[in-house]
């Protein structure tokens, strides 16, 4: 079997954005419940020096779409743009980050296969190949800022459990 970057990258992109559409949901609709201001999860942290909620989605549409755009340019830095500050705002970014994800062809993610990728930020430069940016930076980037969505929805008190950050696993066809 050879190796696929684009069965390595898209769909687990498109699985756990899945997840983090259904999150921003499920947030919006227990502020409902709960009488709870949007805000105070828009806004939510884990913990003092960690950005919000919202960037936390931001994030896993920028480190997925955003990563095949910058492999596509040769060039990636980190997006210092405000994230979305509503729940339709954020389910929008995450909506068109799963669309573009979908339209991608397999054999242009594949022709990336040892393509340079320059990364500067803050005064740091890293050159990767393009499966190492998007295997070995951005893949864990994106589990990082969905798994930190999801926290931060479980510390608030929403009843989540892991099938909702796993969302719709991959299964051969019946």
């Amino acid at each position: 079997m050879s190796f696929s970057l684009h069965a390595a990258t898209i769909p687990p992109y498109l699985q756990i954005l899945g997840s983090v559409a259904r999150l921003v949901d499920r947030a919006e609709a227990w502020c409902a419940e709960t009488n709870t201001p949007a805000e105070e999860i828009i806004n939510a942290r884990l913990i003092a020096d960690m950005l919000p909620f919202t960037y936390q989605v931001k994030s896993t549409a920028e480190h997925s779409i955003g990563a095949v755009q910058s492999v596509r340019e040769g060039f990636a830095t980190p997006s210092l743009a405000m994230p979305p500050a509503t729940f339709a705002e954020l389910r929008d970014k995450v909506a068109a980050a799963r669309t573009d994800l979908a339209a991608l062809e397999p054999a242009e993610i594949d022709s990336f296969v040892g393509k340079p990728v320059r990364f500067e930020f803050k005064g740091m430069k890293r050159d990767f190949t393009a499966e190492n940016f998007l295997i070995g930076y951005a893949l864990p980037n994106f589990y990082f800022h969905a798994v930190t969505a999801y926290d931060l929805l479980r510390a608030r008190g929403l009843q989540l459990g892991k099938r909702d950050f796993l969302g719709d696993l991959p299964a051969t066809s019946a």
